[in-house]
């Protein structure tokens, strides 16, 4: 007969449970920002002129009481628009919606963007479409439009029917609280968080060639903390400019801005049903239209738009459920940008390597194994006795050097546990230029961003929906 458990024993055990249990990562359920994540959050900014934005609460979880979760977005006058969508075959309503909006106006005259958060509306069948489609007729009722002209967004948990008479009856509200200011735009980036710790919130001005003396602005918010990985990377985004950018134009230059960024990002190699990035250029500021990919307004836009793309996209990963580490790996010397790339991803989504860097440990031998078992690399790419593998800190100190040309190191492990202390990491994966040569002759580079997994992550994704 077993003995009874004596009162210390149990009070030893429900204190290791419940410390167990402590989110130091995640989003307090207060909402209340975590200090380390406050730097990421502009106290500032300069937006693009005709666009208005609002952040309202509808209480779609019935656990929210108070905090915003509709976001809308609207341009005093009609987009130029574009957007890249999930390749999960379960697209969510809004996904379907909004596609159909954007490829029947040929991305043309789309006004608005609203956003639930708190509810997918993701594999919710007719009933789901339907409410996907009376969010954005509403919209466009306040609008003073009868055509569609609103892009739909929803994210939270899928299988659930949206409570759609709440949202429909807090979107007038929406409509008449539009403003211009940093604080509504900043709002407006909090209404569309789920599991984030911060709203992510950028902007930029620019010039163009043919403009030089007239200022352009860029916006940009997301949401996404974890369920990320292209393609698309639970991601949602939406871009607005006032730039002067036609179709045809702006959906070529979002597409390689987002290869590069949005598209090069992993938090746990899962891809969402409702991953949605969408862009709106009213061309508000003037100037020449944008619509050719020979102009070297067109180049200088391509510039712009992925830089401020990866800036955005990386918010996400350093908001990565549970995440402790920013890292940044960099596949150089490779004959081709394509095959660069997937290594990169490979390593990035390999959870050996995360948990490696979570446990500040140097097992490069996992990063290796990584490259070797990359699919769809092109013959010749990697060659072991070419291959080197480092750590490069990032306060400018020597590039810790763990594999040369196939070759192991002897490495510094006093040093490697300084280096993966910090919170920001760049690992370095020379290919040697391949095929294409001699060493270091390679020339083509690709980037990825990724963060560590940790116990946390298993805590927040493990009671997710209790």
């Amino acid at each position: 007969m077993a003995s009874p458990v004596q009162p210390a024993a149990t009070m030893a055990a429900f204190a290791r449970m419940a410390k167990g249990q402590v989110r130091y990562y995640s989003a307090p359920l207060d909402m209340a920002i975590p200090a380390s994540k406050k730097q990421y959050i502009p106290s500032s900014g300069t937006y693009p002129k005709g666009f208005l934005v609002s952040g309202t609460h509808v209480g779609v979880k019935a656990s929210n009481t108070k905090f915003p979760d509709l976001a809308l977005i609207s341009s005093e006058t009609p987009c130029s628009a574009a957007a890249v969508f999930t390749t999960n075959k379960f697209q969510a309503a809004p996904v379907q919606v909004s596609r159909k909006t954007l490829q029947e106006r040929q991305g043309q005259g789309i006004r608005s963007i609203v956003i639930n958060s708190g509810c997918a509306n993701a594999v919710t069948g007719k009933g789901g479409l339907e409410d996907a489609a009376n969010m954005g007729s509403t919209v466009d009722g306040c609008n003073g439009l009868s055509d569609p002209s609103t892009i739909v967004m929803s994210t939270g948990v899928i299988g659930q029917r949206l409570p759609i008479s709440k949202i429909l009856d807090k979107i007038p509200t929406a409509h008449k609280n539009l403003a211009s200011s940093h604080d509504a735009w900043l709002t407006t980036a909090r209404a569309i968080c789920t599991t984030d710790t911060f709203p992510k919130l950028l902007s930029r001005t620019f010039t163009l060639p043919s403009s030089p003396g007239r200022t352009y602005s860029l916006a940009g918010m997301a949401k996404g903390a974890g369920m990320i990985h292209p393609n698309m990377a639970t991601l949602l985004g939406v871009l607005c400019t006032d730039a002067p950018i036609e179709t045809p134009a702006l959906q070529s230059l979002l597409k390689h801005a987002i290869s590069r960024s949005f598209n090069s990002i992993s938090i746990d190699g899962d891809t969402s049903t409702n991953d949605t990035l969408a862009i709106l250029a009213n061309g508000a500021a003037g100037g020449a239209p944008i619509n050719s990919a020979n102009s070297d307004d067109y180049a200088a836009m391509q510039e712009i738009l992925t830089s401020f793309s990866q800036s955005l996209s990386q918010l996400v990963v350093r908001d990565g459920e549970g995440a402790t580490k920013f890292v940044t790996v960099r596949v150089q010397n490779s004959p081709h940008y394509e095959s660069a790339q997937l290594i990169a991803s490979t390593i990035a989504r390999s959870p050996l390597v995360k948990t490696a860097l979570y446990g500040r440990d140097a097992n490069w031998g996992r990063i290796l194994c990584a490259i070797g078992y990359t699919q769809g690399v092109a013959p010749g790419v990697v060659i072991p006795e070419r291959t080197s593998v480092s750590f490069k800190p990032v306060d400018g100190s020597p590039i810790l050097k763990l594999l040369v040309n196939g070759e192991p190191e002897q490495v510094d492990e006093d040093r490697a546990s300084v280096i993966l202390q910090n919170e920001d990491l760049e690992i370095v994966v020379d290919l040697g230029g391949g095929e294409k040569g001699e060493q270091g002759l390679g020339g083509e580079d690709a980037m990825y961003w990724f963060c560590d997994f940790s116990h946390e992550y298993v805590t927040i994704n493990g009671d997710y929906r209790t």
